[in-house]
């Protein structure tokens, strides 16, 4: 590109925010970051250009649109994405996800800017009976998180019917890794999911509990689809592109400058096959116990990535064995 675009991306002091702003850098774009720093790193962004506040304050917003008036696209990644806090707190994450998100979407209108990425969630999707999904398999979210995640889509699709903008919504399968130049990774030190789970569980000695062992899978315990978090800040970088040129596709689920995407390997793969890939690489035994469903448990689902392939030309290219090495470097290195 002659002139580097801006790139506004909101939470992208985060774990996935962070990355993709490693990679909007290191392909050529200029990435301007707002963040709270209620869970991102001020460091993870230290050499970009960083807001330090809520897209829930329409006057912060409105400054860093004045300031910068060389963006083309905002990316949106700042939710609340606890699932069982999300049970517990709903007012909380209906007012961060939905509320917030609202101001930051309307003020990108106000600035003129028409490109919007959404970061969504496949745990959105109904299930199936064979817990693989695609961007036209109905919703059904079962907690406040994933329906807060759904409401965002519903507006944004209703907004680009207008013609106001257009909306790339990219639902996020289940992230691993980090930032193979060790920029970034996970930035909390006991995370929620299931990989920083059994990397804190090793390090201490500890079982790790594989939390429900009676859905309807191959062995019982939940079913995801494992993707490296470089893999999907690649893909953002693609639908950057692809968000400049916004085409009107043949896929029945899209509508007028509206697409979804969903962003996977396209293999399932359940929690006691990622404990024995965890117990290939880290080269030790490691040992497991079993617990009741969490509040918000979804028996899982993995993607058909035919439609990313399509219209964004990705594929994820990392191993789940790749994301659980690059997971415990990064460990190695930051904490």
């Amino acid at each position: 590109m002659d002139r580097a675009e801006s790139i506004l991306i909101a939470g992208g002091a985060g774990y996935i925010g962070s990355s993709v702003a490693n990679a909007l850098s290191d392909a050529g774009y200029k990435p301007i970051i707002i963040d709270d720093l209620s869970s991102g790193r001020q460091e993870f962004v230290e050499k970009y250009k960083l807001y330090v506040g809520s897209i829930g304050d329409k006057e912060l917003l409105r400054r860093v649109f004045s300031e910068n008036d060389g963006i083309t696209s905002v990316i949106d990644f700042a939710a609340k994405i606890v699932v069982p806090d999300s049970v517990m707190n709903p007012v909380s994450y209906y007012e961060n996800n939905v509320s917030q998100t609202l101001n930051l979407i309307d003020e990108t209108i106000k600035a003129g800017i028409r490109s919007f990425i959404f970061s969504s969630t496949a745990s959105l999707y109904a299930e199936t009976e064979n817990f693989f999904v695609d961007e036209s398999t109905p919703a059904d979210p079962k907690s406040p998180y994933s329906t807060s995640k759904w409401m965002v889509e519903r507006i944004l699709r209703d907004i680009a019917a207008t013609g106001a903008l257009s909306a790339i919504v990219l639902r996020y399968f289940n992230p691993i890794g980090a930032d193979p130049e060790l920029r970034s990774g996970l930035q909390i030190r006991d995370p929620s999911h299931v990989l920083g789970k059994m990397i804190s569980a090793q390090e201490k000695g500890e079982e790790f509990t594989v939390t429900g062992l009676d859905w309807p899978t191959r062995d019982g315990s939940g079913l995801r689809d494992y993707i490296h978090v470089w893999d999907l800040a690649l893909a953002h970088v693609a639908a950057v592109k692809l968000a400049n040129k916004f085409p009107k596709t043949k896929f029945p689920e899209d509508d007028k400058n509206y697409i979804t995407i969903n962003l996977g390997t396209g293999e399932g793969t359940t929690v006691l096959e990622l404990v024995e890939q965890f117990r290939q690489v880290v080269g030790c035994d490691f040992r497991v116990k079993f617990g009741p469903r969490r509040p918000g448990d979804v028996a899982g689902a993995a993607t058909r990535s035919r439609k990313a392939e399509t219209l964004l030309g990705w594929k994820a290219k990392y191993s789940i064995g790749d994301g659980i090495r690059d997971s415990l470097r990064w460990r190695k290195q930051f904490w």
